[in-house]
C-alpha cells in the first residue's frame, strides 16, 4: 500500500485545517477491499478497513479473531529471556526478598504489578519501589537502590527502564545485587553487563517484538518464568496453584493502549482478551478507577488510554508516584476505593496545571514561529511548571502545530527536564540519544513518537538547534506526506450502532492501526455551540433525507477548526469525524468526534 494515496476524497485539497484529504486507499487497496468483500464475504465498509491497514484477503479471518494462542511467540526468541527466567526461578525457589524498580507511568505501573502479582504468588517478598519525578527523576539511581539492598534484597529487576542505566546498575551489583533489566525503549550498542537484560530493542535481538511495551515483555517473561518453574516441579503440590497469566492481560492491555505501542500482532492480541478480563471487573482496583472515572456500559479501548491511563498517570505527575502499582496489586476493595478517588482528584488537579501551562507554551511557540516559521522542532520552556506535565503540554503543542516538540521545566540551578513528543516519520528518540552521545544533554531517550531527557545549564539552545539539523529533513518528509486519510462516505442516518459493532471488528484502534474516519459530504450543519469550560463544540448534522447525528470537537473553540465550525451554522458542509458509541438514558446512539471541516465545491 502507498504511504500517500494521491486520489483526493471529494476533490478537498485543502481543508479549513490546511490539509488535504485523500483516499486511504490507493489502487492496490482498492483491489484487496475488493477482493475480501468477493472472496470472504466481508461487507464493504469492513472490507476497506482491513484493506486499509493492510490485511491481506488471506489473513483476514486470523486478523478478525487475534488469538493469544496463534499469535504467542516463545518467549526464549528474546535475547537473554533463558537467563533471566532461570535467575527468577531461583528468587522464587529460595523465597528471596526481590527489589522492583520502575517507572512512573501506566507502563511501568503495570508492569511491576504484573511481575511483583506474580513473584507473590510464587512466595517469593517482593518490593516495589516506583521513583518520584521530582525528586529521583527517570529510572535507576543509585541511592534508591542502596536503600533497597539495605531492606534485605537480593535481586533488583528493573521494568520499563534500565537499558541505559550503567551507573545505578553498577552500584547494585557493588552491593552484591544481581539485577535482571526488562524494558522496551530503544538501546544503544553498549549495555550494562547485569545477570540478563530482556529488551525486543537491544541491537542483537533478533525477535522482531521491538513493537511490545515493557508490561508485554515483562508478561514474556512471566510465560517464561511459569515453564521454568514446571520444569522443575515447583508448582507440584502448592496449594495456591500456578498463576494465571491470562487473567493478569487486563494489565498488558491497559499498559499497551496507553503507552501508545503500536497495536499490531500480539499486541492487537493481548488488547483484544485484556479487554475481556477488564469487562469483567475482577480487579478490585481498575473497577474502582471505572466507577470513579464514570465508566459506563462494556469497557472499549479508547477508555484505557482517555479514562483510566490518565488516572493512573496521575500519582506519577504530581502526586505519589507508587499509588498507580498499588492500585493495581491490592485485593481490597475499600482501599482500591481509597486510592482511587486519590488518583482522580490528582487527575482534576494535574488538568487544571496543565491547562495553564499550554497557554504560556502555545504562546511561546507561536512567538518562536513568528520569526522562524519553518523550525522542525518547537521548544517552550518554564520554571513554573511542574516536571510531571511537560509531556503533555509537548503533545498539545505537536498536535496543534504538526511538529515534534518539547517542553522543559527549568529547576533552579538553570537545568531542565524534558518530555517531547512526535510526529509519524520522526524518530524523536533516537535523536535524543544521539544528543546524549555527543555531550548535548545529560541523559535522555525513548521511543520514536515520544522521548524524555534531562538538560545541564546552558544546554537548551545547543539541544534544540541538534534536534533541529537532525530531524529537520525527516520533518519536511512528514509534512509533505501530511494529509487526513479517508477511510470511507457515510450519510448521518448510516452512522449508527450496527455499524459500530462492523467497525469493532477491525479494531483495537490506535498507534499502527489508526481509528477509521468518515467523511460526511454535504451534510447541513445545523448545530454548532461552544460548551464546558475546556473549548470543546457540540455539533449536529443533517443529511438530504432528513436523518440526523451528533458529535464534538473538542479543544477547538479558540482553534481554526472550532472558529470554522461555529461560522458555518446553517451551512452545508464536508465533515471528517472518528465514530464513538454513545449511551444516555438507557438508548445507544452514534456520536462524532470532529476532525476537519471543509466547505463543498
Amino acid at each position: 500500500m502507498s504511504l500517500i494515496p494521491q486520489r483526493l476524497f471529494l476533490g478537498v485539497s485543502h481543508s479549513v485545517l490546511g490539509r488535504p484529504w485523500r483516499d486511504r486507499l490507493d489502487a492496490a487497496g482498492l483491489g484487496r477491499a475488493e477482493a475480501l468483500a468477493q472472496l470472504e464475504g466481508i461487507p464493504d465498509t469492513l472490507s476497506r478497513l482491513l484493506a486499509g491497514r493492510g490485511v491481506e484477503p488471506s489473513e483476514a479471518l486470523r486478523f478478525l479473531e487475534p488469538r493469544l494462542r496463534d499469535l504467542l511467540p516463545d518467549p526464549a526468541t528474546l535475547t537473554d529471556m533463558e537467563a533471566a527466567a532461570a535467575r527468577l526461578a531461583e528468587a522464587a525457589q529460595r523465597r528471596e526478598k526481590v527489589a522492583i524498580f520502575g517507572d512512573y507511568d501506566v507502563d511501568g505501573a503495570c508492569s511491576a504489578a504484573l511481575l511483583a502479582g506474580f513473584l507473590r504468588q510464587a512466595g517469593a517478598q517482593p518490593r516495589i519501589h516506583i521513583p518520584d519525578r521530582l525528586i529521583e527523576g527517570y529510572g535507576p539511581n543509585s541511592d534508591a537502590i542502596r536503600t533497597l539492598a539495605g531492606e534485605g534484597a537480593t535481586l533488583l529487576v528493573t521494568v520499563d527502564c534500565g537499558t541505559t542505566s550503567h551507573e545505578p546498575l553498577a552500584e547494585a551489583q557493588r552491593l552484591g545485587l544481581d539485577v535482571v533489566v526488562l524494558d522496551h525503549h530503544q538501546a544503544p550498542e553498549l549495555l550494562p553487563p547485569v545477570a540478563a537484560l530482556v529488551n525486543p530493542n537491544r541491537q542483537d535481538d533478533l525477535s522482531g517484538l521491538g513493537h511490545l511495551c515493557a508490561a508485554g515483555v515483562v508478561f514474556l517473561t512471566l510465560v517464561a518464568l511459569s515453564r521454568t518453574l514446571r520444569r522443575q516441579g515447583f508448582w507440584t503440590g502448592r496449594a495456591e496453584g500456578e498463576p494465571d497469566l491470562l487473567a493478569a492481560l487486563d494489565l498488558v492491555a491497559l499498559a499497551t493502549v496507553a503507552d501508545v505501542v503500536p497495536l499490531k500482532g500480539l499486541n492487537r492480541a493481548f488488547v483484544r482478551q485484556g479487554i475481556a478480563i477488564l469487562r469483567g471487573r475482577t480487579r478490585p482496583g481498575l473497577a474502582a478507577l471505572m466507577d470513579v472515572a464514570g465508566l459506563d456500559g462494556p469497557v472499549q479501548p479508547w477508555h484505557l488510554g482517555f479514562l483510566l491511563g490518565p488516572r493512573i498517570n496521575a500519582g506519577g505527575r504530581i502526586g505519589d508516584a507508587a499509588l498507580g502499582a498499588r492500585l493495581l496489586l491490592t485485593e481490597d476493595e475499600i482501599e482500591a476505593r481509597s486510592i482511587a478517588t486519590e488518583l482522580n482528584r490528582l487527575n482534576q488537579e494535574r488538568q487544571e496545571i496543565e491547562r495553564q501551562a499550554v497557554l504560556e507554551a502555545t504562546a511561546q511557540a507561536d512567538h518562536a514561529l513568528m520569526s522562524l516559521p519553518d523550525q522542525p522542532v518547537l521548544m517552550a520552556a518554564s520554571g513554573d511548571w511542574h516536571p510531571g506535565i511537560v509531556g503533555l503540554v509537548a503533545a498539545r503543542l505537536k498536535e496543534r502545530f504538526r511538529r515534534p516538540a518539547f517542553a522543559l521545566a527549568l529547576n533552579g540551578q538553570g537545568g531542565a527536564t524534558g518530555s517531547g513528543r512526535s510526529v509519524a516519520g520522526v524518530d524523536l528518540g533516537r535523536a535524543v540519544r544521539e544528543a546524549v552521545e555527543a555531550g548535548l544533554a545529560v541523559k535522555g531517550g525513548g521511543h520514536a513518537m515520544a522521548a524524555g531527557v534531562t538538560l545541564a545549564a546552558g544546554q537548551a539552545p545547543a539541544f534544540q538547534a541538534f534536534l533541529a539539523e537532525r530531524l529537520a529533513a525527516q520533518v519536511a518528509a512528514a509534512d509533505e506526506a501530511e494529509a487526513l486519510l479517508i477511510d470511507a462516505a457515510l450519510s448521518a442516518g448510516g452512522a449508527n450502532p450496527r455499524l459500530l459493532a462492523e467497525i469493532d471488528k477491525a479494531g483495537p484502534f490506535g498507534a499502527g492501526s489508526p481509528e477509521p474516519v468518515f467523511v460526511f459530504p454535504a451534510h447541513r450543519l445545523v448545530e454548532a455551540v461552544e460548551i464546558g469550560s475546556g473549548g470543546h463544540v457540540r455539533i449536529k448534522l443533517k443529511s438530504g433525507d432528513g436523518a440526523t447525528v451528533g458529535g464534538i470537537a473538542f479543544r477547538v473553540a479558540q482553534e481554526p477548526l472550532g472558529r470554522a465550525l461555529l461560522a458555518a451554522r446553517g451551512e452545508s458542509v464536508h465533515l471528517a469525524a472518528t465514530l464513538t458509541l454513545n449511551r444516555w438514558g438507557g438508548r445507544e446512539s452514534a456520536e462524532l468526534r470532529v476532525l476537519d471541516m471543509a466547505r463543498p465545491g
